[in-house]
């Protein structure tokens, strides 16, 4: 195996990310949803802790994507034919997805839920 500069393992890594975000579409969604949560964080002005706790789940939940994008291309390249034992693994690739990005709501509005019904009470009570 050859030697590789460290820069060279970042730009491998920021090209599979690149390439994820063109060709996926869950990628997309879940960098904008990461993008209005961050908008609305900096709106109600969240602790450290919440930011670290949201930056945190944001990173699961996009990292975890991109592991579920890496198995299917995987898969798909091992089992070009419909294969009962490759779809299954693609399926529960994706339900670990499915249980991060459940977890990160839960999260959301348990974070951000408190801090929404404050700013409507500050402002019915102007």
């Amino acid at each position: 195996m050859k030697n590789k500069k460290l820069i060279d393992s970042f730009r491998y890594a920021l090209t599979g990310i690149g390439s994820a975000f063109k060709t996926e579409r869950n990628i997309k969604i879940h960098v904008a949803v990461a993008s209005i949560v961050t908008i609305l964080g900096i709106i109600l002005k969240l602790k450290t802790w919440e930011w670290v706790v949201c930056v945190g789940w944001f990173a699961i939940v996009i990292g975890g994507e991109l592991f579920n994008t890496a198995i299917e291309i995987a898969v798909d390249l091992a089992m070009p034919k419909i294969n009962e034992k490759a779809k299954r693994a693609k399926d529960i690739s994706a339900g670990g997805v499915l249980v991060f990005a459940i977890g990160s709501i839960i999260v959301g509005v348990i974070i951000f839920i408190p801090k929404i019904i404050n700013l409507i009470i500050k402002i019915i009570n102007i």
